[in-house]
């Protein structure tokens, strides 16, 4: 297993086990076509798991926060994603390319500004007086996270939801062959832009800096003068922000939702947090492009298998490296 493991590493590390998992796919599927489409939506499914795991990553890490309730954050912003575009309806399905784009992006703004101010809220007045107590965080977010969806419920309603799309998000690429959508392709370049700016936050400012302190050692941070818990709401706020995000980028990717998608969701993201290692964007990222390919080339493949995929790959990664793939922290 050693053995193995530094081969691994000595070949480009990791990073490279999702280009390892679509060379395996392409043999199996011998459809060029097929695992192209598979690809690119395993991809954005990825990209989109990943605005939700890695603000959750960072609050573990950083907070040693067990934030059940981070599905609340999740739902709520596909839920005003969707409204938002309702409401501008003539903007979303007109001709102008451009009133397509303010439509998206206002509805993904509204979405994120609401994820950090209730993130605020949550911060302060749910989790803050439970913080080094896990067994009250895990009883204290579930609960409101009940009573999240109850108000989702109470407001939205308890039918499904429709989402349009921006009418310049709608169709597909057509290369011979091979057939690309459009919003899959969007939600790919908007999660690896996010991706680099908390890559970039994270690695070349100095409250970057003291973030990864916080994570790797937050008593030593605390020693040197810093007040590293000024950072927790910031962080809390921003991991709320991304999550809504992510809803609201899922939200147009069904077309559909319910009250219960961040719930749904929420198995996902877990498992990209566990795999990718706590405390790390790098690990999140990597977990959330194995989850989303390794979910759509199984189901493609061995469509019975397809609810326990990402489960086996779960246990495959913990055997091999318990505290994940990349973590910031090591227990």
């Amino acid at each position: 297993m050693s053995d193995w493991r530094h081969t691994i590493d000595r070949f480009g590390g990791v990073m490279l086990l999702p280009v390892a998992l679509a060379a395996l796919a392409f043999v199996a599927i011998a459809q060029p076509s097929t695992w192209v489409t598979l690809t690119v939506a395993g991809l954005a499914m990825g990209m989109m798991i990943f605005l939700m795991a890695s603000g959750l990553s960072l609050i573990f890490g950083l907070m040693d926060v067990l934030n059940f309730g981070h599905a609340a954050f999740v739902t709520f912003g596909a839920f005003i994603a969707a409204s938002v575009l309702a409401a501008l309806a003539a903007w979303v399905q007109g001709d102008s390319a451009l009133l397509n784009i303010v439509a998206l992006l206002a509805a993904v703004a509204a979405a994120a500004t609401f994820g950090a101010a209730s993130g605020w809220f949550f911060e302060r007045v749910i989790v803050r007086p439970v913080y080094r107590d896990h067994l009250r965080q895990i009883l204290i977010t579930i609960g409101a996270l009940i009573v999240a969806e109850q108000i989702v419920l109470a407001v939205w309603g308890g039918a499904p939801v429709a989402v349009p799309r921006p009418a310049i998000l709608e169709g597909s690429l057509v290369f011979g062959d091979i057939s690309v959508e459009i919003y899959r392709l969007f939600a790919f370049l908007l999660g690896l832009a996010v991706y680099v700016g908390l890559h970039l936050t994270l690695n070349r400012t100095r409250i970057g800096l003291l973030i990864r302190a916080g994570v790797e050692n937050r008593e030593m941070v605390e020693a040197l003068g810093y007040r590293i818990d000024r950072l927790f709401i910031g962080v809390f706020m921003a991991g709320s922000a991304l999550a809504a995000m992510g809803g609201a980028m899922w939200a147009g990717y069904q077309g559909l939702i319910t009250g219960a998608v961040g719930s749904e969701l929420m198995i996902l993201v877990f498992i990209v947090v566990i795999i990718g290692g706590l405390g790390s964007i790098e690990g999140s990222l990597l977990g959330a492009v194995l989850v989303g390919l390794m979910a759509n080339y199984v189901a493609f493949l061995f469509p019975k298998l397809s609810l326990a995929s990402n489960m086996l790959l779960m246990m495959a990664v913990l055997l091999w490296r318990p505290y994940g793939l990349k973590p910031a922290v090591k227990g």
